[in-house]
């Protein structure tokens, strides 16, 4: 057993599986944005569609745009994860697991080309995140007060 595996719960598992998992769908959801870049003719390297130039750029920017909220929440979501993981960890993996399932259908609304949908279930996503931060604080605490 590494000084890592002794040093951190067993339960600690869930939340790396977890991180695997959101991971998974980031993956899933930049295949996304590829296959809206072929049907909506959105040539990289630009980023978002111009209105004046595709009849479909409102629909190709929310599957981007969805993409990219996720990319922009990731950095955060994964320190809270790892860092909250420590102290709670199926607490962590369970909020964790609320937040990636939230994302997905934060991106499948945004899909629509309605951007008011992501928010249908999406927006529950923020109390995980809410959740997670707890998390990181309590652990913070006892770090802290030993």
């Amino acid at each position: 057993m590494s000084a890592v595996s002794e040093f951190l719960p067993k339960e600690y598992g869930y939340v790396a599986l977890v991180l695997v998992l959101y991971c998974l769908l980031n993956f899933w959801m930049g295949f996304q944005v590829g296959k809206a870049r072929k049907k909506y003719k959105v040539f990289y390297p630009t980023l978002y569609a111009v209105e004046s130039e595709n009849k479909n750029a409102k629909l190709f920017n929310c599957i981007q745009r969805g993409h990219q909220n996720s990319l922009e929440m990731m950095p955060v979501f994964f320190m809270l994860m790892i860092l909250g993981g420590i102290g709670h960890p199926c607490i962590s993996a369970g909020l964790g697991l609320l937040f990636t399932v939230t994302r997905y259908f934060y991106f499948s609304g945004y899909a629509t080309g309605d951007p008011q949908k992501r928010l249908t279930i999406g927006k529950f996503g923020f109390l995980a995140i809410l959740g997670l931060m707890i998390c990181t604080i309590s652990f913070g605490i006892k770090q802290v007060c030993g």
